[in-house]
């Protein structure tokens, strides 16, 4: 019996930024996948990490990711990459959701990035009230100083909705994200798409949710 639902945000609630990444660098010219692979690269300490982590402001993030990605063979500017993060909210995500609550406790992992960091790149927040509301428990990463896949914040999130890790599911798009989920105890599910997830999630739950 599923007791939880557990959700990221970017990525799975919105789209992926990795075809915004992808855009940029063929219309750069850049390598393939040169800022996936700065992100990927020491993702423990990177100044993608740290950034997300409220550990360093803009400024340093923006140098810091330059040399991080010149190192892995072409130069792109931290504050370049930031307005490609934000991501179209999926409809049928959010109903899935919807859905999810009348059954389940709800809980959001995000990693974020410090507001009052990022200035104009902000945007629209990605933190839409109708949405965020749905959750009943939310963990950003830049809030509390930890991000994924510190196993922490798993745990973190577990505690703060009294639930049992083996009657979790847990979505993400990074594989890398799902593994401590997995350790735990949690069902996991790599969001590739709207419609892949959503069947999943409707196998691992036994609820209807479109």
């Amino acid at each position: 019996m599923v007791q939880a639902v557990i959700w990221d945000f970017g990525g799975v609630i919105t789209t992926s930024p990795f075809e915004a990444f992808k855009r940029f660098e063929a219309e750069r010219g850049l390598p393939a996948d040169i800022i996936r692979r700065t992100n990927a690269t020491n993702h423990w300490e990177n100044a993608w990490a740290k950034f997300e982590r409220a550990e360093v402001d803009l400024d340093t993030f923006d140098r810091l990711f330059a040399e991080e990605s010149r190192a892995l063979g072409a130069e792109v500017r931290g504050r370049d990459v930031l307005p490609l993060l934000s991501g179209d909210l999926r409809p049928e995500m959010i109903e899935a959701l919807r859905r999810v609550k009348t059954h389940c406790k709800t809980g959001c992992i995000t990693n974020n990035l410090p507001a009052n960091s990022i200035g104009s790149h902000s945007g629209r927040s990605l933190y839409v009230a109708e949405v965020m509301v749905l959750f009943d428990h939310v963990i950003e990463s830049a809030k509390i100083g930890l991000r994924k896949p510190d196993p922490q914040i798993y745990r973190m999130m577990i505690e703060a909705l009294g639930v049992d890790p083996r009657a979790c599911v847990y979505l993400d798009d990074l594989g890398v994200n799902l593994k401590p989920a997995r350790e735990m105890g949690m069902t996991t599910i790599k969001v590739v798409d709207a419609a892949q997830a959503i069947a999943e999630l409707e196998a691992a739950t036994g609820l209807a949710l479109r």
